[in-house]
């Protein structure tokens, strides 16, 4: 399990605090629901992919996530970031 750490300033920690409960939870809520929002995502790509080229859909969300990327299905944003840049920079040659 990956532990993700943010620093804020005082005032940044003041302002959450009138936002929220806990600046805590926000957080965590945050990167909750935007992994999730991410997972259905990754399984609704790899759920047609599948279905369009006949192949064995893996059995539970987890093994459908690892199933997409290991199909290169889905790519992580670091990598699309990096194809983009790549191909940005091609064109402008």
């Amino acid at each position: 399990m990956a532990a993700i750490t943010v620093t804020l300033t005082d005032t940044e920690l003041k302002c959450l605090e009138y936002a929220a409960n806990t600046p805590q939870d926000w957080a965590d809520n945050a990167l909750k629901n935007r992994a999730r929002i991410a997972k259905d995502e990754i399984v609704a790509a790899l759920v047609q992919h599948c279905n369009a080229n006949s192949v064995a859909l893996a059995v539970g969300e987890e093994a459908q996530v690892a199933q997409a990327f290991n199909l290169g299905v889905v790519k992580t944003a670091a990598e699309r970031q990096a194809e983009s840049e790549a191909a940005a920079a091609a064109m402008a040659e």
